[in-house]
């Protein structure tokens, strides 16, 4: 009774749905609505030519296309996913540091120390030395940094 309501207003209802869906992706981000919503606009597009149509052939062709275009946008992402790009640890800070060498401001003393790197101090552990030994990160436990001298 509702899709029946629903489609009894014609292609402007579809509009009005693609609009509401529009709007609803800003509220929840994933770019998944955005092409439900561009099938109920392309429905609402279609039937202004055909004006006539049953609710049955307007929920059919708006369920084929929300079909299609969300399987066209996930095949899409899937194989755009595994690109390399040419800064591949851009948002992973952490993972940056590993094997690179840096200064102890703080002597590492019954294995615990601090280094500054950058603008943060970081927590680390490794084999005690003192304050200006060169230290080589070998990996990250959580947010400590296990080192070995360089």
């Amino acid at each position: 009774m509702i899709v029946n309501g629903f489609a009894s207003l014609g292609a402007w209802g579809w509009i009005v749905f693609a609009a509401i869906l529009l709007v609803a992706e800003i509220f929840a981000p994933g770019y998944f609505l955005i092409w439900i919503g561009a099938a109920a606009a392309v429905t609402g597009v279609i039937f202004l030519f055909v004006p006539d149509a049953a609710w049955q052939i307007q929920t059919g062709v708006f369920a084929a296309l929300a079909l299609a275009s969300v399987i066209a946008w996930s095949r899409l992402v899937w194989r755009h996913k595994d690109e390399t790009t040419d800064q591949p640890l851009l948002n992973l800070r952490s993972e940056a540091i590993v094997g690179r060498e840096f200064v102890i401001d703080e002597p590492i003393q019954a294995g615990r120390g601090r280094v500054r790197i950058a603008d943060t101090v970081w927590a680390v552990t490794g084999p005690d030395c003192t304050s200006g030994t060169r230290i080589k990160v070998k990996r990250i436990d959580g947010t400590v940094l296990v080192v070995e001298p360089a």
